[in-house]
């Protein structure tokens, strides 16, 4: 990944950092991308950009022509923004699901629309961020599952029309050992979860040129759950 450009959306969060750190420590340059505000360790980072709501894909598009104009091309996109809600149907109103349809598939696909011109030129790679349940979901993730089902089928579609031009894949994660993870499962098994150094690894070699042959994979990446 030396030299590469590569863009992370949900830059902020606990995953994002793994895999800046992992990306970093290949060569790239890496943009974050974030709704939330720029914090205090990246204040002095020209590719940090915080408040951007990539819901809305002005504010997207806007967000990749600055890390164009900054770092001078864009070779990845990490789409990586999302959230998770658990709640059984009859708890779960259209809200939810419509708020889980937002910040899973929009953000992906405005982020990718607007990235789309800098990795044609580049003929760079996208790699979403799916979920195994979206293979198959478990009693109260129906529209968490339903939102991550929709960016499996964005990420395959997507790999046959730019097949040739940009390549498209996604992994498919279980549970990430994260801090948010660990405080709303405290009983669980965390030896047991994906760490995020794991699954970063995963999402820099299908960014990478060693995956050149590779488009329209969904990767499980499950860890020992």
């Amino acid at each position: 990944m030396r030299d590469k450009v590569i863009v992370i959306t949900g830059g902020f969060g606990a995953l994002a950092r793994g895999v800046r750190e992992a990306a970093l420590a290949q060569g790239a340059r890496v943009a974050l991308i974030d709704y939330a505000p720029i914090p205090s360790e990246f204040a002095n980072d020209p590719l940090a950009l915080g408040g951007v709501d990539i819901t809305k894909f002005d504010a997207a598009q806007a967000a990749m022509t600055k890390v164009r104009d900054t770092a001078g091309r864009i070779d990845a996109l990490l789409n990586i923004a999302g959230g998770f809600v658990w709640k059984p149907l009859a708890e779960a109103d259209g809200a939810t699901w419509d708020r889980m349809y937002e910040i899973n598939v929009k953000t992906a696909l405005n982020a990718t629309k607007a990235a789309l011109p800098h990795l044609e030129a580049a003929h760079g790679a996208i790699v979403n961020v799916g979920a195994a349940a979206a293979l198959r979901a478990g009693a109260g993730m129906g529209a968490y599952a339903a939102s991550k089902a929709g960016v499996l089928k964005l990420t395959e579609s997507l790999a046959e029309e730019f097949k040739g031009k940009v390549r498209v894949n996604a992994v498919l994660p279980s549970i990430i050992d994260t801090a948010a993870n660990r405080k709303d499962m405290p009983n669980a098994d965390f030896a047991s979860w994906v760490q995020p150094a794991e699954l970063a690894n995963v999402m820099l070699f299908l960014a990478s040129d060693a995956a050149s042959a590779v488009t329209g994979a969904l990767v499980p990446v499950t860890g020992r759950v």
